[in-house]
């Protein structure tokens, strides 16, 4: 299970005590990619545990199966899915 996750911002996220809502308990970082609160997971994690073996990624909530990714110069050109759909 791995996701192709794309980012648009490049700087750190920087937490202050402001950030951090004592009523929600333990605070949790994302690793996924997926969760709405980001750099905070919102538990958006769970909808991928019956993803097998295969890598993808996550357009408007809809997983989809990766087939390629095209690389120029280092950018990402393009992702096919393995339903023949491109995303830039």
């Amino acid at each position: 299970m791995t996701r192709h996750v794309t980012r648009e911002k490049q700087s750190p996220k920087y937490l202050d005590e402001e950030d951090v809502d004592p009523e929600k308990g333990d605070v949790a970082v994302c690793r996924c990619g997926l969760s709405d609160d980001h750099p905070f997971c919102d538990g958006s994690h769970r909808r991928t545990g019956d993803e097998g073996d295969g890598v993808y990624c996550y357009v408007d909530g809809e997983r989809r199966e990766i087939a390629s990714v095209t690389f120029v110069d280092g950018e990402t050109l393009a992702v096919e899915t393995a339903n023949d759909e491109t995303t830039d």
